[in-house]
């Protein structure tokens, strides 16, 4: 497993080296895929943090971290992690630490609610919200993050995943588009 990981980093890091080559260091305003890819790479080379767990979006250099982890040291050290990234100029941390009780029964409960979540999203949202938000299930509570335009976005996008049957609360993460 430890060989999967350190492939897969190796792969994360190069693929960030070929898109810096469209950024340089000193840029200011240095391109958002590269910083996500970047803080990604990070999570992956850091034993501490389980990567595959978390979602990591950028705008404007504010890189959101969001998904469920095991601990609260696991979200600690992601955003440790993602902060020390090049080009980084802030990192929201919206992980949430998992239930530890879940069972194999609610994991598939969660991953059907998660697909009606985003079914909803995409066919109700009447704007580019379904693309723009992360959703996350554990134990039936929701999580949504990402970026979005306006304070309207982030209300619909709750309002549509509470209206799904099996949501038992939905943690509204998304943040609006830092200006500039």
């Amino acid at each position: 497993m430890r060989h999967v990981k350190s492939i897969v980093s190796v792969l994360a890091i190069l693929t960030a080296g070929v898109a810096t080559l469209s950024a340089t260091e000193s840029s200011p305003n240095m391109d958002d895929s590269v910083i996500s890819m970047r803080v990604k790479s990070a999570l992956i080379a850091n034993d501490a943090t389980k990567a595959t767990q978390i979602n990591v979006e950028t705008h404007r250099g504010v890189v959101q971290l969001s998904g469920f982890v095991d601990s609260e040291a696991m979200r600690a050290a992601a955003a440790s992690t993602a902060k020390n990234v090049t080009g980084v100029k802030q990192v929201q941390n919206k992980l949430m630490i998992r239930d530890a009780n879940r069972t194999a029964g609610q994991a598939v409960d969660d991953t059907v609610i998660a697909a009606k979540v985003k079914g909803e999203l995409a066919g109700k949202s009447g704007f580019s919200t379904a693309t723009q938000v992360n959703v996350e299930v554990n134990s039936g509570i929701v999580e949504l993050s990402g970026f979005v335009s306006n304070a309207d976005e982030r209300a619909k996008a709750a309002s549509i995943a509470r209206s799904v049957p099996g949501v038992k609360d939905v943690r509204n993460n998304i943040a609006l588009k830092p200006a500039g």
